[in-house]
């Protein structure tokens, strides 16, 4: 009677004693308890704080920590103490190189934006001095990029015509601006970077290539010399406004237009033949403008069909924020567009600054770059400037010049400060069709071929995204395309989480080791045994799912008749190693799992379950279940090798 009794205390152990046992045996070790509010506190601060920017003020004095409060504020704090004449040497090479390339650069976008080109200089002026102090790349050359300055145009033009009313759409773009740069320190400030990570490689590459076409097709109205042109920007109206226009086609526009295009084709080509002539394309856009001007100037060509710039207006930046809209019918235009010209231009700088830091071997604060590119661009909207980031061409040429520190953008700056000052009537010649030109050679490495190709062999899911923002872009309008493409990386997303993988596994003979049945010729499976991998958390969105699924395997595993004559299902092993979380539909999901499989007399046993799994399934119903000594295993080797002794410890438990 006695041994009766305390079988029945055994059989009846209440779920922790279950669990110590497990604990015990097997080494499953559940998380260290914590608080709510200490989830909570570490779930934050993981997702919003991984790199733990506060780490540096722990155990410091006041003084100091007000000092590295300035230095994270303002970097130039950090560096600057310590420049050097050597170091100034490098930059005043590069901000000199850059500013070649910047002024004809400024002067163009700002043309492909439909603003004045005066405006592309100014931006060119102010924003470099503010991410000069704000910043923390020594690479980055800050000014007007062409995927900006086209998405900027094109969705204003929806609206407001540049032509007809260039005062408004003066206006909408600085307004347009102010949006992006508050969009942009706001996310630095929230700490909320990731979002601009929705936009995949495959989806900015596709953007990109599209982007660069559309952008090449409309400099054909320059490049032609056609004057009535159409403002839309899919394939097919511009195409057609080509064609439909030929009688106003100039041979003379056409002729400057391929000689200087394909003179700035070659130096770009012989740039990246032999990267230590990086001032060949550097300087090759700056060239062109000083000889089609001088071309215009001496040959009266003007007057020849050739359309030049004409007078621009000296003088520094004059204040613009008392021109900036913030009410009536165009606030919501502003404001969608400022979003968008706001995330692709973050998400080209940070991608620029990120990829020369790694070739130098130091850091990039995304957050920081966030907030500096935010407040460069609030502070641009007041003086003058449109959209800014870090151009990768510019960057580019600012890397191979040897920039060492930021100072190169005060270096181009004051180069431009120069030009606005005292050299604005040089540039009343230059036509147009030479700025074309420099847009078309400066978009044209947007188009990554190879990494198109690259993408192909890898995943057809993700080529199939990069299509979509190609095709969507060139027939559709460019943020038609990138909000397409955004979609569809979404839907890919969603559908991995809903639709998780599950794999059967084998044992590989003469090892603990177990794969993928379909991968690895060799595995065999174990009779009696079921072996699946979860390889995703388990939550609402796939719970159904994945319970669905398992009653499939199961089907399989009855019918094989191979199977069915080794012997009959027994266990239901799942492999939880890659289950990195769950939540209260998961844990409903074990439970209604667990039913299903008594019916069917299988048992469900749980192996390398992580911590957060362990602690809910603890704080479940369902801990007397899965917390048994032989339903949780630390390895498949283990759970195989001790379910398949004769005797089961648990046989008086189920009972």
């Amino acid at each position: 009677m006695e041994s009766s009794a305390d079988d029945s205390n055994n059989v009846h152990r209440s779920a922790d004693e279950c669990l110590e046992i497990a604990m015990e045996v097997h080494k499953v070790v559940p998380p260290p308890h914590k608080s709510t509010v200490a989830k909570i506190k570490s779930r934050l601060k993981e997702t919003f704080f991984p790199d733990d920017p506060l780490r540096q003020f722990k155990g410091q004095p006041l003084k100091k920590k007000w000092i590295l409060a300035a230095q994270y504020v303002f970097p130039i704090l950090q560096w600057g103490p310590n420049y050097s004449f050597e170091l100034f040497k490098s930059d005043i090479v590069s901000g000199l190189t850059i500013a070649s390339l910047a002024i004809p650069q400024g002067i163009s976008y700002a043309k492909l934006a439909s603003l004045p080109p005066i405006v592309g200089l100014y931006s060119s002026f102010v924003p470099p001095l503010v991410y000069s102090a704000l910043g923390s790349s020594r690479d980055l050359a800050v000014g007007p990029v062409s995927i900006a300055s086209l998405i900027l145009g094109s969705m204003l033009r929806q609206e407001v015509s540049p032509t007809q009313d260039s005062t408004l759409f003066l206006q909408l773009a600085l307004t347009s601006t102010f949006f992006a740069g508050l969009f942009q320190a706001s996310l630095g400030l929230l700490r909320l970077g990731f979002i601009i990570d929705f936009l995949s490689k495959a989806t900015l590459i596709g953007f990109m290539a599209g982007a660069a076409i559309i952008v090449s097709l409309q400099q054909l109205k320059a490049l032609l010399g056609i004057t009535h042109f159409t403002t839309q920007m899919g394939l097919v109206p511009v195409l057609s406004s080509v064609f439909h226009n030929t009688k106003e086609w100039a041979w003379q526009t056409i002729l400057m237009g391929f000689c200087f295009l394909v003179f700035l084709l070659l130096a770009r080509h012989v740039s990246m033949r032999k990267p230590r002539l990086f001032w060949v394309s550097a300087g090759a856009p700056l060239v062109s403008v000083i000889l089609a001007t001088l071309l215009v100037f001496a040959f009266k060509a003007q007057h020849h069909g050739i359309s030049i710039i004409g007078k621009l207006q000296e003088g520094l930046n004059p204040p613009s924020w008392n021109m900036l809209q913030f009410r009536g019918s165009h606030l919501g235009l502003v404001v969608k567009t400022g979003i968008i010209t706001g995330i692709i231009s973050l998400t080209e700088g940070i991608a620029v600054g990120r990829t020369f830091a790694s070739l130098k071997k130091y850091q990039v604060d995304g957050n920081k770059e966030m907030m500096a590119i935010g407040v460069m661009n609030v502070i641009g909207s007041s003086t003058s400037c449109y959209v800014t980031t870090g151009a990768f061409s510019r960057s580019a040429v600012n890397h191979n010049a040897g920039a060492k520190t930021a100072v190169s953008n005060i270096v181009m700056s004051v180069t431009v400060m120069v030009t606005l000052l005292f050299l604005m009537p040089l540039f009343q010649y230059t036509p147009n069709v030479v700025l074309g030109a420099i847009i078309v050679t400066a978009v044209v490495g947007l188009i990554d071929i190879p990494a198109a190709y690259h993408i192909w062999k890898i995943d057809k899911f993700d080529f199939l995204i990069m299509l979509s923002a190609f095709l969507g872009v060139i027939f559709i309008s460019v943020q038609d395309g990138l909000a397409i493409a955004v979609g569809i990386s979404i839907f890919k997303l969603l559908l991995q989480i809903a639709r998780p993988k599950i794999v059967m596994l084998g044992n590989i003979p003469g090892t603990d080791i177990y794969r993928n049945l379909h991968h690895y010729k060799e595995a065999i499976t174990i009779p009696g045994f079921l072996i699946l991998s979860i390889q995703s958390p388990i939550n609402f969105a796939n719970s159904t799912y994945l319970t669905e699924r398992i009653s499939r395997w199961i089907q399989d595993y009855e019918a094989d008749q191979d199977l069915k004559k080794n012997s009959t299902l027994k266990f239901l092993v799942l492999d939880m190693s890659a289950a990195s979380a769950i939540d209260t539909n998961g844990v409903s999901f074990f439970g209604e799992l667990r039913k299903a499989m008594e019916k069917k007399g299988v048992e469900v046993v749980l192996v390398n379950p992580l911590g957060e799994v362990i602690e809910k399934l603890q704080s479940s119903n369902e801990a007397h279940n899965f917390m048994r000594p032989d339903s949780l295993f630390l390895t498949l080797g283990e759970a195989v090798a001790s379910l398949s002794l004769p005797i089961k410890p648990h046989s008086s438990i189920n009972n």
